[in-house]
């Protein structure tokens, strides 16, 4: 372009390349960090996979890529994953790389050190002690090498809570930045109609919600507690391995009318459901260090869409149910200890009036208009 005699030149946009291992459409947490990007001036380009099950993407802002893989899981998926990502890298532009997770950091380390780029790790749980690892010492031992090698070299990475971020610093002493998995305040979709969506008028609304609804998160007994609550009705939303085996105690128990099964669906799609609700669940047992430390997303849903909530005694959890007083807490696993809190939740109503003012403060504090600040200044670092 020329002006006055000189010649202007527009230097292209600084680009990042945000890469998950996951389908893209229902990771809130991913979405957000690449909205965020945007804010700090970079062009994103987000990478993922497509499942022959995959829902389609919806709009968004940025370019999103997903990749089709020959396999959908088990070490080969891993591995064809890790290395269509490697070369992915290799011949694409940026920046900044934002590796999501443990299971596409080895690829960005390995690019971020032969192309000179910059290179941000979050790490969304503690991956390597995940239940799914744990049973499994041989992959456990895999995983862990790669995280040894890796994080050590980092000079800083991003995680989703304060025990998390302490572990990290411990091992490795690697600066760690916590930024919780906080929805938008702003993001409430109108509530759905129990009509329209085929849900019962005349009986409680219970959810549990998410995209990992796996073993060892008090599922199954949550289902069974169903079996000795007939005046509620359980919306289970989202994806899972423990799925099926919860679809068919349900028709074992002969409960279909208790329970409905819903598929993943957008955010603001599940948040008209959930907002229906009147308990929300956190049932995830202790039974591992991700577990005994997680901050779920469907946590902050649920304080969003302003529904009191019945968890289980973990530690990140229980501190934030704790300091707002936003519900129950079950004392075991027992689907009748489950079915009693459940009508404990139910029998006072001044106690259910007072959670529902304090979730509208906590809604006000825990979003991630007040979030994404913190990862706006850690995006500076890297300008």
């Amino acid at each position: 372009m020329q002006g006055r005699g000189k010649v202007i030149t527009f230097a292209p946009m600084k680009r990042a390349i945000v890469s998950v291992i996951n389908d893209l459409v229902t990771d809130q947490r991913v979405n957000k960090s690449c909205l965020a990007l945007q804010k700090a001036g970079y062009e994103v380009l987000l990478v993922g996979r497509k499942q022959r099950k995959s829902p389609p993407m919806d709009e968004r802002p940025y370019v999103s890529h997903r990749m089709k893989l020959l396999f959908e899981k088990g070490p080969l998926f891993y591995a064809e994953y890790n290395m269509r990502l490697f070369f992915f890298l290799l011949f694409h532009r940026a920046q900044l790389l934002l590796s999501n997770d443990l299971d596409t950091i080895l690829p960005n380390y390995c690019i971020s050190r032969l192309k000179g780029i910059k290179m941000v790790f979050d790490s969304h749980e503690y991956f390597t002690e995940t239940p799914e690892l744990v049973n499994r010492p041989m992959v456990q031992k895999v995983w862990k090498r790669i995280e040894c090698f890796v994080v050590p070299r980092l000079d800083e990475m991003i995680t989703v809570c304060d025990s998390i971020a302490d572990l990290f610093r411990e091992k490795y002493g690697v600066k760690c930045h916590v930024i919780r998995n906080i929805p938008p305040r702003k993001a409430l979709p109108p509530k759905g109609d129990k009509l329209a969506l085929g849900l019962p008028t005349d009986k409680h609304l219970l959810v549990l919600q998410g995209s990992g609804i796996n073993i060892q998160r008090g599922a199954e007994e949550l289902v069974q507690a169903m079996s000795l609550l007939d005046d509620c009705y359980l919306m289970i939303i989202g994806g899972g391995d423990v799925l099926p085996v919860l679809k068919q105690m349900v028709e074992d128990m002969n409960i279909t009318d208790r329970v409905r099964f819903f598929p993943r669906m957008p955010y603001q799609q599940m948040m008209a459901y959930t907002q229906l609700a009147e308990l929300g669940f956190c049932l995830d047992k202790d039974t591992n260090l991700n577990y005994r430390f997680s901050l779920p997303n469907k946590l902050f849903d649920f304080i969003q869409a302003g529904v009191p909530i019945v968890a289980s005694h973990l530690t990140e959890i229980e501190k934030v149910i704790r300091q707002y007083d936003l519900g129950l807490f079950i004392e075991n696993h027992l689907p009748e200890t489950i079915a009693t809190t459940i009508r404990e939740a139910f029998a006072d109503e001044a106690r259910r009036e007072k959670w529902e003012q304090n979730l509208q403060v906590a809604a006000r504090d825990l979003c991630w208009e007040n979030e994404e600040q913190k990862l706006l200044e850690i995006y500076k670092h890297y300008e």
